[in-house]
């Protein structure tokens, strides 16, 4: 018999909710019976699929009100919620907008006169999906959107930490009887998802690089493809001809927003010894005005630590920090409030590449600022790094910071603002280092990715071939 799993409120800390992870059959059954549903949605073609999606947006609309309150419940915070809820509607508009197009097939002659070439792409019959829990809306369907519209067959199993939307979001895609077919959830544990991949033919996986590692794998075993989106430890430099209030206001944002519970989140800041007084001082200054959402949702900000695991990392990385020498300017704890756990944003100087805070994820509002003394050392500390996620440049003007961005080993990199590929999906990224694997799941390549190629090579005239057997 399956064991339950209990799930904590991160605002109460209470256990008040349960998930039941399915039995090993009823897995494999469930995936059979997806993949079997999935012949026919590839047959409907793109313009029917663009419908049952657009059909799916009205049934998400009708009970935003209930997923809402499922989400709140699964990270104790309302603003980001509201947007998560924004950005997975937006999500559904964009790809159905663009699908068609990419989906197209192309004939065109080739360098052989009397061969043609015709170009298709077939989808993986099954996609598999395994989700984080900092934003477990938004990433678990990231790639199951796409990957719908390419004919695909999805199964999403999301974290078993933030498990409560899963419910009022099936009721959404129940709503839509050819979507239900070939689109659901499981819920379960690290066993659940590791079970996942003996049923797939594709592998997604949003998370920490050690179990990413782990997942790559399995896939390799069996032959799949595994994309991966890892860790990010994302760097700042600030150049001193810098705007220094557009960047202390962008770096706080992106360091902090949803309680810097993001692999995109600025978790090092690197900035010129010229403004690096002035610059901690009007970091400082916007932080303190950055609030806890707490006693209310609308009291602040910034949410609870979603995880207990992660209250205690960020935990051990201010203390690792403190005793090399590290100076706090605000913030600097992990505090138990009404039973949650919380940090206020918090802004420490004298790091260095021996803490924790500077070399491992932290994934919490923290920002480490360290002095440089010249572009040089500045892109060598943003690249010393196991990572290579995304960053920001700030400087004047704006072809100096595409300079030095040009030499920052990460796929994204956000000139003069922070965090713009969490917000915008158009330019395709590829993670460096340990913070990924596999093709971009921004810009076309998002849709591309869960598609195989096939091409059709037509003999176009009845002649021999000037390189067939003479006499035959």
């Amino acid at each position: 018999m399956t064991k339950s799993i209990d799930v904590r409120n991160p605002r109460t800390g209470k256990f008040d909710y349960v998930i039941i992870p399915p039995p090993p059959k009823l897995l494999a059954q469930l995936c059979n019976r997806l993949r079997r549903s999935q012949v026919r949605w590839q047959q409907i073609g793109i313009e029917g699929r663009v419908e049952a999606l657009q059909e799916w947006k009205q049934a998400i609309l009708a009970g935003r009100d209930r997923l809402t309150e499922a989400l709140v419940n699964d990270t104790g915070r309302l603003s980001v919620s509201e947007l998560e809820i924004d950005s997975f509607i937006s999500n559904i508009d964009r790809w159905c907008r663009l699908a068609p197009e990419l989906l197209q097939e192309t004939a065109k002659n080739t360098s052989i006169p009397f061969i043609a070439l015709q170009q298709t792409s077939v989808p993986y019959p099954l996609v598999g999906i395994i989700s984080p829990w900092n934003l477990p809306l938004l990433l678990s369907t990231i790639d199951a959107i796409p990957a719908l519209l390419a004919g695909c067959a999805v199964v999403v199993k999301p974290s078993k930490n933030a498990p409560r939307f899963v419910a009022p979001l099936i009721s959404t895609i129940n709503a839509v009887p050819q979507l239900r077919d070939v689109f659901t959830f499981v819920e379960g544990s690290g066993e659940t998802g590791t079970a996942l991949i003996d049923h797939v033919d594709l592998i997604c996986f949003t998370g920490s690089t050690n179990t990413g590692r782990k997942i790559g794998e399995l896939a390799a075993k069996k032959f799949i493809p595994a994309l991966l989106e890892l860790g990010g430890k994302d760097p700042a430099i600030v150049l001193g001809s810098a705007n220094l209030d557009l960047a202390t206001s962008a770096i706080l944002w992106g360091s902090v927003v949803n309680t810097g519970q993001s692999c995109l989140s600025l978790e090092r800041i690197y900035v010129a010894e010229s403004i690096f007084e002035k610059f901690v001082a009007q970091l400082v200054a916007k932080a303190q005005k950055v609030k806890l959402a707490h006693p209310t949702l609308e009291s602040g900000e910034i949410g609870p630590i979603i995880s207990e695991k992660q209250a205690a990392a960020i935990s051990d990385h201010l203390l690792d920090a403190i005793e090399k020498g590290a100076v706090i300017h605000c913030g600097g704890k992990v505090e138990e409030l009404g039973g949650g756990w919380w940090c206020r944003p918090t802004v420490l100087t004298r790091v260095n590449h021996s803490m924790k805070v500077m070399t491992e994820e932290t994934f919490g509002p923290i920002m480490p600022v360290m002095p440089f003394s010249n572009i040089e050392e500045a892109i060598e500390l943003a690249n010393d790094s196991i990572y290579g996620l995304s960053a920001a440049v700030f400087a004047q003007p704006e072809e100096l910071a595409i300079e030095v961005a040009q030499r920052i080993d990460a796929g994204a990199i956000s000139i003069n603002d922070a965090g713009l590929t969490s917000i915008m999906y158009e330019g395709e990224k590829n993670s460096f280092k340990l913070s990924g694997l596999g093709g971009s799941r921004m810009g076309a390549a998002g849709l591309k990715r869960f598609m195989r190629k096939k091409a059709f090579l037509i003999k176009t005239n009845s002649a021999n071939d000037p390189w067939w057997f003479e006499n035959s």
